[in-house]
Order: structure tokens, then C-alpha cells, then sequence
């Protein structure tokens, strides 16, 4: 049985606009049987919060059918670290997900009063409210000790607008600010593998369906699975033929996937 793992961003939708078919293979794999996952290495929101997003463009996806770089980390976190202190730069889902990891967390106020010093994790994601401060105190703990851990390390993620700043150019900047080397969750590295892989259950074979070369494209080829790039996001058929990583297929996008399925499962 196939498995299939979509990204989101650039994916199923671009900011809050849905992308023509989406709807339609989501219900197909419902009415197939087939299992999927939707994994977004974007740490803005909860799954909860993603559901209703979906659900607002009319795709209705299970909670737990949604994996973010922020429950991955949460997991990885909780699996793999001692209990500490949480400095978050991010957006109110991380917040959410640092939160109920239950190791409490310093707030940009507690910092100013000089607890920046009890930090023993500073977690990093994309952040809309980003401030000189936050990055200061991120760099003070980092400094000091605490644990440097980024939830993915996307440079940019694709909106209505166009490229905006993702989480990777705010880990970067903290990385020329301490010299330190963050721990990465999200795809492509392994945490988010093995949430997803959890997640699907037992299948025969595991489809990735991305935008991005560097993130989707990468995380498939590591771990074995089929690789198919959408030209709705973040990377061009100009930037597959200059890339060491290719993609088994390459779709105009999501809708294109639809017509794929049928005939192969069909």
C-alpha cells in the first residue's frame, strides 16, 4: 500500500488561497483508503489551528493527520532532552507546543528582568513579530549555554505576495551571532521522519509530494521514498536541472497528482 506524506505551503494552498485540485485528491485517498499525512515544516500553528485553516478552503483533514515542525520538535524535545527552561522565538503555535511540553518557558518580560540566565532551550521557528530584542536574548542564552534548537531550516516560504522570510534566515542570524550550530527538527532531518512514519502506520512504499528541493525533495531521497515536486511553491524546473537532488516526477501541481494516482492505483 502507498502512504503519502504532502507538504502544505505551496502545496495545498498559497497563503490563503487553496490550489486548484487539492480538494479533490485529498477526498480521492479518503474515498481510497489510501493513508497520508500532511507535514509542514511551518511552526506558525498548531495542528488544531491547521485543521481550521483546511477546513476553511473546504478540505476536511483529521488533527492528528497533521504534523508541524513544532510538535516535532515538542516530541523530539520531550523523547530526547532534559527538562529546562524554554526561551521561544516563534509564532503562537510554537508557543503553543513549548507550552505543553510542561518545562516552562521565559517570556521576553522575564528576560528584561535578567532570566534570561535560567534559559536551557532556545527554540527557534518563524516568527511574524521578530524583533532586535528576542534575537538579543536568543543569543544571550545560546551564549550561556542553553541548547540551540531550530524547527526547520527553510530560508523561505512561498505566500500570495511572493518569498517571504521563513525560519532558516532567522536561525541564521542567530548562528552568526553565537557561532553555534543549531539542532534542526523539520524536514529533512530524521525527527520529522519518524513522527511521519508513525503516523502512516505500515505501508509498502511512502510518496512525498513537495515544493521545495531543499527541504521536500531532499527528506524524500534520504529516507527512501518517492519524491514528487509541484511547481506551485518555492523551486523552478530551472532550479532541478542546477540541483544534485531531482525529484522522480515533477507536476504542474497538486491537480496533476490526482490524474497520477488513478492511474496508478486504478
Amino acid at each position: 500500500m502507498i502512504g503519502i506524506i504532502f507538504d502544505m505551503d505551496g502545496v495545498v494552498y498559497r497563503g490563503n488561497q487553496r490550489i486548484e485540485g487539492a480538494k479533490e485528491a485529498i477526498e480521492y485517498l479518503k474515498e481510497k483508503g489510501i493513508p497520508f499525512v500532511f507535514l509542514t515544516n511551518n511552526s506558525t500553528r498548531t495542528p488544531k489551528m491547521y485543521r481550521e485553516k483546511l477546513l476553511s478552503m473546504g478540505i476536511d483533514v483529521p488533527e492528528e493527520r497533521i504534523v508541524t515542525s513544532g510538535l516535532a520538535t515538542r516530541l523530539y524535545m520531550k523523547e530526547h532532552m532534559e527538562p529546562g527552561k524554554v526561551f521561544v522565538i516563534g509564532g503562537k503555535g510554537l508557543h503553543e507546543e513549548m507550552e505543553n511540553l510542561g518545562w516552562g518557558t521565559v517570556s521576553l518580560e522575564e528576560c528584561r528582568e535578567g532570566k534570561w540566565k535560567e534559559i536551557r532551550h532556545v527554540v527557534v521557528g518563524l516568527d511574524p513579530e521578530l524583533t532586535y530584542e528576542k534575537l538579543k536574548y536568543g543569543t544571550l542564552a545560546i551564549r550561556n549555554g542553553a541548547t540551540f534548537i531550530g524547527t526547520n531550516p527553510d530560508t523561505t516560504y512561498p505566500a500570495e505576495g511572493g518569498l517571504y522570510p521563513g525560519a532558516g534566515a532567522i536561525i541564521a542570524s542567530l548562528k552568526a551571532s553565537t557561532d553555534r550550530e543549531p539542532l534542526i527538527i523539520g524536514k529533512p532531518n530524521e525527527p520529522a521522519c519518524e513522527v511521519v512514519k508513525t503516523k502512516l502506520g505500515n505501508v509498502d512504499e511512502i510518496w512525498m509530494v513537495g515544493d521545495r528541493l531543499d527541504t521536500d525533495i531532499a527528506f524524500a531521497k534520504r529516507f527512501g521514498m518517492k519524491a514528487l515536486m509541484v511547481l506551485t511553491g518555492v523551486s523552478t524546473l530551472n532550479d532541478v536541472e542546477k540541483s544534485e537532488v531531482k525529484p522522480d516526477l515533477v507536476l504542474p501541481s497538486i491537480k496533476g497528482l490526482l490524474d497520477y494516482l488513478k492511474a496508478v492505483v486504478e
